[in-house]
Order: C-alpha cells, then sequence, then structure tokens
C-alpha cells in the first residue's frame, strides 16, 4: 500500500519534493496546492498533478487556465501525511483538524512541530511522529558534514561562518544586489537550529549576505577530540553519499563551477542534492580542522523530506530508507 502524500506550497521547494514523491515506488502524490496561477502552477498542471488550492483563490486560478481539482481541505482529506512548503505557514490548526500527519521546512520554527529533522542525525527521533520540521538548507549542510565527524572522531566544538546568497535564481525582489550584509546577531540562527538536531553538539555560527544567488559558502573550523589527518576525514566523509567530494585541480574552484558540474548530471532543475566539500580545502593541524562547503539551498532539502515521510509513516529504518532516496533521485553517483 502506498503512502498518500499530499504537498501544501508549490514554489522552490515544493515543486522539487513533488517530483521526488512521484519517483518513489512506495509513495503517491495526491496533489499539491497553491494560491497563485504563476508559471509554477502551470508547470504542475503540465506534469499532470492534481491541483487544489483554498477556495478564495479557486476563481483566480480557474481565469487564468489552471484546472483546480478542488480545496486544499479535499486534497488533506485524501492524504496520509502532508509536506508543507508554504512560507510562514498558517496551516497547523487545519492539519490537526484533518488528523494528517505533517512535515514543515527549515523556515518555520521549531516549535512548530517539536522535532526537527535530519536524516542522517536523528532519522529514529522522527520514528512514527505526527509532527516533524526538516532543517534549513544550511543547517542540513552543517549536519551532513559534522555529523560523521562527532559519531567518528569526535567534536570539543565547531565555529561555522556562513556566506549566504542573497535570494534563490529566479527571484528578482530581494538583494543585496552591491552590498555585503552582515548578521549582527551572534550567533546566527543557524547554530541553535544545527543544536535542536545534534543537541550536545558546542557549535557558534556568524552570518554575511553576499550578492550572489547560485549557493551558500561555510568556512567550517572544528576543534576535534583527536589528532587525525586531513585524509582521514576525506575518508569519513566519502562513505557518506549526501557529501560531494571536489577537486579545485579539476577546475572547480568556486560556487560556479559546482553548478555547472551539477548542470552536467542532468537532474531536474539541475539540482544538487549533495554538500559539496573540497578535498583540497581541508586541512588538520594539531586537533583542528578547516574546510570549505557549497551548499545548493534549492535542493539540498528534498532528499530530507523524502525520508521523513517514511519515518513517520515507520515505513523502513533509516538506511534502508536513505539508500531508498539516493538511488531515486541519483545521489553520489559520479561524485565520488
Amino acid at each position: 500500500m502506498k503512502v498518500k502524500v499530499a504537498i501544501n506550497g508549490y514554489g522552490t521547494i515544493g515543486k522539487r519534493v513533488a517530483d521526488a514523491v512521484s519517483m518513489q515506488d512506495d509513495m503517491v502524490l495526491i496533489g499539491v496546492s497553491k494560491r497563485t496561477p504563476n508559471f509554477d502552477a502551470f508547470m504542475a498542471q503540465k506534469k499532470g498533478y492534481p491541483f487544489y488550492a483554498p477556495p478564495e483563490s479557486i476563481p483566480g486560478l480557474e481565469s487564468a487556465g489552471i484546472k483546480v481539482e478542488g480545496t486544499t481541505d479535499e486534497m488533506l482529506e485524501r492524504a496520509d501525511i502532508v509536506i508543507d512548503a508554504t512560507p510562514k505557514s498558517p496551516y497547523k490548526e487545519l492539519y490537526a483538524k484533518h488528523g494528517i500527519k505533517a512535515i514543515w521546512q527549515g523556515g518555520e520554527k521549531h516549535d512548530i512541530a517539536g522535532i526537527s529533522f535530519n536524516a542522517v542525525a536523528n532519522y529514529d527521533e522522527a520514528w512514527g511522529q505526527d509532527k516533524v520540521r526538516v532543517v534549513s538548507c544550511n543547517t542540513t549542510g552543517l549536519i551532513r558534514s559534522l555529523y560523521p565527524l562527532q559519531q567518528e572522531i569526535g567534536v570539543k566544538n565547531v565555529l561555522a561562518v556562513l556566506v549566504r546568497r542573497a535570494t534563490d535564481p529566479g527571484d528578482s525582489k530581494k538583494g543585496p544586489i552591491n552590498a555585503i550584509e552582515p548578521v549582527l546577531k551572534v550567533p546566527s540562527h543557524h547554530g541553535p537550529d544545527v543544536k535542536s538536531v545534534m543537541k550536545d553538539l558546542d557549535i557558534q555560527t556568524t552570518a554575511v549576505k553576499v550578492p550572489t544567488t547560485l549557493m551558500h559558502m561555510h568556512s567550517i573550523v572544528v576543534k576535534l577530540e583527536k589528532e587525525v589527518s586531513a585524509q582521514d576525514v576525506l575518508d569519513i566523509w566519502s562513505k557518506y553519499p549526501r557529501l560531494a567530494l571536489v577537486d579545485s585541480a579539476q577546475g572547480i574552484k568556486s560556487t560556479a563551477q559546482i553548478m555547472e558540474m551539477a548542470r552536467g548530471l542532468g537532474r531536474p532543475y539541475s539540482d544538487l542534492y549533495e554538500i559539496a566539500i573540497w578535498k583540497d580545502g581541508v586541512h588538520v593541524v594539531d586537533d583542528t580542522l578547516y574546510y570549505y562547503q557549497a551548499v545548493h539551498q534549492e535542493s539540498d532539502v528534498v532528499p530530507e523530506n523524502i525520508d521523513a515521510v517514511r519515518a513517520m509513516m515507520e515505513m523502513m529504518p533509516k538506511e534502508e530508507s536513505m539508500k531508498k532516496t539516493d538511488e531515486s533521485l541519483g545521489i553520489g553517483v559520479n561524485l565520488h
């Protein structure tokens, strides 16, 4: 019996998660819900996804040529679980009314669900739960590389500087356009967000926003529990498919080349689900590790949403789910 998944919100994350759900042989996408008749709505229609909307939005959608199957409430009645990809979601009470399990994204606060999720770090915490929040793209990136270090070497503390993209490539309304904008609060929200999953990790984060749209960049300093070599660290990371080890000697010297590499993979939207780490940027001095990683903010949380569905619906153990998700999305192929 396939799990029936609904997607509420069909924008940057929602459309990617909808595609990923439709690629799983143990899930069925029963519909997507969206308010506005923009190009994403027409693409959903073109892909054949059943389209739903709040009642007040239906006349505008239909007048624009979007065939609406019914209301968002009617979509939720048909689903086992909903993935909420709406901005500043107002739907928690609606999901409770329908008695439906719900997954939110990292733009929401931890309190919306009480459980923040990353597949490799705390899959079992989401097992059978009704409400889960998949952490943000930056938090996902930090956990992906730090969790293996914590498990296999031990971590005393972490300092991460996040160089954040200004907005997504398709958004022309945000900035900065010609400035570098610091986050003046220390720590930035990313450190506490990591701790919502890796609760015993000592981490501090600072952040700046820069005028690029391609990816985020992290500069990370980790004080380790014991002295190891850079190769030891790379050997550990190489066992994790959701990390992509790249090399400047192959011409990959910036986020521009990383995204050009991603385009060559032929994935939907030219996405890079993996976190890219420069192999030749990994250095260890005594017990201190230094490295750089790049995060494709539009897509790295997609596999986490799929695994969250399986954990909440008690479908299969962590390793089995992650492997199944990775194979369906082509994660790790031709990257290590």
